[in-house]
């Protein structure tokens, strides 16, 4: 459970966290990968957060639920809570898609956060790497792949390369190069190099 820590000086929650990106082509095993060692760094006394990057459209709710029908009548945020949990959806309408630092901003204090997808994103990532897919490796191209967890034969790689099976290994390797919220939002949220 994600509870708060205390506040700042301005009075927002301090939180903690560090944060690591899973990225790979489609069809690679990055969700498999994050439901794997989750429960792993959970064990280790973590908590986790994930967010989770869609390219199409989705809904997490479903018609005939009465918070279906609040966002269809017009209403711009919906909050549904009970005892054991709450989620807070928000309409975008014609505006632009949040950044991952706005979203990173709106996790709650915790130890972890894993981001799967932003592959374009200026943060640290572990690109998760199967040969057997054809394509090229992201790291060849992305100097923010900081590690490769690859199911075969390591590819030639600048950065380390860790057991995709080994879920232990890929666990430590996340723990050990996670890296601070704030300053990864401060890297997403500065000035492109000309």
């Amino acid at each position: 459970m994600c509870e708060p820590y205390g506040l700042d000086h301005s009075g927002h929650a301090l939180n903690p966290a560090r944060v690591l990106g899973v990225v790979g082509w489609s069809g690679s095993g990055k969700t498999t990968l994050i439901t794997r060692i989750i429960p792993l760094l959970a064990q280790r006394g973590l908590r986790v957060a994930t967010v989770k990057h869609a390219h199409h459209a989705f809904d997490v709710d479903q018609p005939g639920k009465d918070s279906y029908e609040h966002r269809k009548a017009g209403a711009c945020e919906v909050i549904i809570s009970s005892a054991r949990r709450w989620v807070q959806m928000h309409e975008l309408g014609d505006g632009p898609e949040a950044t991952l630092a706005e979203l990173l901003r709106k996790v709650s204090p915790c130890e972890l956060v894993l981001v799967e997808g932003f592959k374009s994103g200026r943060h640290p990532k572990l690109e998760v790497y199967r040969s057997a897919l054809g394509k090229s490796a992201l790291y060849l191209t992305d100097a923010r792949v900081i590690g490769v967890a690859s199911d075969s034969a390591a590819p030639t790689a600048a950065v380390p390369v860790v057991d995709l099976n080994d879920i232990a290994a890929v666990a430590r390797f996340v723990q050990e190069h996670a890296q601070p919220i704030a300053q990864v939002i401060a890297a997403l949220e500065a000035p492109s190099a000309p």
